[in-house]
């Protein structure tokens, strides 16, 4: 019987181990990700996804605050490494491309241009204009990216996957171009 009470023991400690390796828990404190995410909701983060391949645009990441070490913070991936993003006119460009965001509380009221080295991400709060995000400290290695946002899993009410949005088509309305995960597939004809 003690036997057993031993490897049970050492069951538990080898999965909780395992969970922590595997993943973090992360509270949601304040607005910058609204209307996706409220403060108070505990989310699931999924590190071993990133362990496998990098972040793709649109995943829900929790990374390290580049500014505050000891903060984590609760971001949606917009620029890829050697990508250059644009903000200008209320709209998010990548490389030239415009990003459809039908996720955003509103569009941004600021602007710039951000050219994204090799290990370099570019990350946006939802709510673009209540978020310290990368418009404010600038893109964020890799490093700093803890992994993808999974679930919520607290309160009850809130429980669920997260949505994280596909880019697989970007539009360039002055060509009339079509790309395909970076693979140009058609155009897109606007009669004047």
């Amino acid at each position: 019987m003690a036997r057993e009470l031993v490897q049970t023991g050492l069951l538990i400690v080898a999965v909780y181990a395992l969970m922590n390796l595997l993943t973090a828990r992360f509270v949601v404190d304040g607005s910058s990700m609204q209307p996706n995410f409220e403060t108070g909701q505990f989310v699931l983060v999924d590190r071993l996804s990133y362990l496998l391949a990098a972040p793709g645009r649109g995943d829900v990441v929790v990374l390290i605050s580049p500014e505050a070490p000891h903060d984590d913070l609760i971001k949606r991936v917009i620029g890829l490494p050697g990508e250059t993003v644009t903000i200008e006119n209320q709209q998010v460009w990548v490389d030239g491309l415009l990003l459809d965001e039908p996720y955003i509380k509103a569009a941004p009221r600021y602007s710039g241009t951000w050219t994204l080295g090799p290990d370099e991400y570019f990350v946006l709060g939802d709510n673009r204009n209540n978020s310290n995000d990368s418009h404010a400290f600038g893109p964020v290695t890799r490093e700093r990216v803890i992994g993808r946002a999974a679930l919520i899993y607290w309160p009850p009410e809130d429980w669920g996957l997260i949505a994280h949005a596909s880019y697989e088509t970007l539009a360039d309305p002055s060509a009339g171009l079509l790309w395909r995960g970076g693979i140009l597939t058609g155009f897109a004809w606007r009669s004047s």
